[in-house]
């Protein structure tokens, strides 16, 4: 595996991993703040679903980088 590949793979790791860890603070977060600043329910569903979206995004580039492991393995 060349160098350039593993640089390419480690951002793409390190994406993934700020992509869960953000999105999972900030639903977190809106799911304690939310009751607590009034807002409606429709809000933290809303939330919920981005979320859910992150969290797909993050499954699918996971799929990706394992491929590219592989891949880059022959």
């Amino acid at each position: 595996m060349s160098d350039e590949q593993d640089r390419i793979i480690a951002a793409k790791g390190r994406h993934v991993s700020l992509v869960i860890a953000g999105s999972m603070i900030l639903w977190i977060l809106v799911q304690f703040a939310g009751p607590q600043m009034g807002l409606p329910g429709r809000y933290a569903l809303l939330f919920d679903f981005a979320a859910l979206a992150a969290l797909i995004y993050a499954g699918v580039n996971i799929v990706q980088l394992r491929r590219m492991r592989r891949d880059s393995k022959g």
